[in-house]
């Protein structure tokens, strides 16, 4: 495994990869062997989890390369948010890295990725404008642009995010497809504890009596795919979904709900309250963001318009 600081020396060893074929052995620079070399690419801000350790193996089953890179993207957060306080540990997440096979690990620090302040900024409209989108205001730009700046530098076949954020793959499959990037998006199912709760580098926040009760969120979701899969329940209407989620909720004393929304997906349109479930003919998410004490904790549950759950 190559660890690397910048950026001459991430594209230096990609390129040597690159190299080697896509069965491993070193091929003519150029030549199709070379150009069938694919490369996978995991971008994460570390304090890496079994969700990242998923996303990793995906990425070490479908490319010939693994990339991983590890950098708190700081115009990602707002001046209130967690920044500073944010989890880190290197040397754990070098041993993950290893453990899954990775070939390359980015690590680069603030003045690499932002050398002068950015005046370039890329904003996906419309499906910003909700979800997380709203009580984080600039959030996404500060993704897409990470994120197209590792793409940039990278140059990834194949890029690998988990649906627990499934706002930022929309968004992120948006930037790539209006701008034409030659890298194809990968989403991957959300990885859960074993008592259900979504993985996540914050959880570390969370006291014990905060994890308990912040079971509501997946006790809500798991109530969701069954009125989707019970032929008389799905017979509930927008509206009645949407009671059912915030009344479990709601039943935690310490759940303070940032939002409950129900969006088609992955336009991110809302649906009447009126409608049916059974009617509705696009992908569906029920989407969460609920503080316990500090932490701001999100999920989701994906309904396929084939009535087949994705429970992402």
């Amino acid at each position: 495994m190559i660890i690397v600081r910048e950026v001459a020396q991430l594209r230096q060893a990609i390129a040597e990869r690159r190299q080697l074929g896509a069965n491993g052995e070193k091929a003519e620079y150029g030549s199709a062997a070379t150009q069938q070399h694919t490369v996978g690419f995991v971008p994460t801000m570390g304090y890496l989890h079994e969700g990242h350790a998923s996303l990793m193996h995906k990425a070490r089953e479908m490319a010939d390369t693994v990339v991983l890179s590890i950098f708190v993207n700081p115009i990602q957060f707002g001046p209130n948010e967690d920044l500073d306080s944010y989890p880190r540990d290197e040397a754990r997440d070098l041993e993950v890295a290893r453990s899954e096979g990775v070939d390359i690990v980015f690590l680069p620090t603030v003045a690499e990725m932002y050398p002068q302040p950015t005046r370039t900024k890329i904003h996906v409209s419309s499906l910003t404008d909700r979800l997380c989108g709203t009580s984080r205001p600039g959030h996404f730009d500060g993704v897409t642009t990470v994120v197209a700046k590792l793409f940039n530098m990278v140059g990834p076949d194949l890029a690998f995010f988990g649906m627990k954020d499934a706002q930022q793959v929309a968004v992120l499959q948006q930037m790539v497809t209006d701008l034409n990037m030659n890298v194809t998006i990968v989403p991957c199912p959300i990885i859960r504890e074993d008592d259900g709760l979504a993985l996540s580098s914050r959880n570390v926040y969370l006291s014990a009596e905060q994890h308990k009760q912040a079971l509501v969120l997946s006790h809500s979701l798991r109530k969701v795919r069954e009125v989707s899969e019970d032929v008389v329940q799905n017979t509930f209407t927008i509206r009645q979904l949407y009671q059912m989620v915030e009344s479990t909720i709601t039943s935690s004393p310490l759940a303070d709900i940032d939002y409950i929304e129900i969006l088609t997906f992955p336009g991110l349109e809302p649906l009447p309250p009126e409608q049916r479930l059974s009617d509705v003919e696009e992908d569906i998410i029920v989407a969460l963001a609920v503080k316990f004490g500090n932490t701001r904790l999100i999920d989701n549950m994906r309904i396929q318009k084939a009535e087949v759950l994705s429970h992402v």
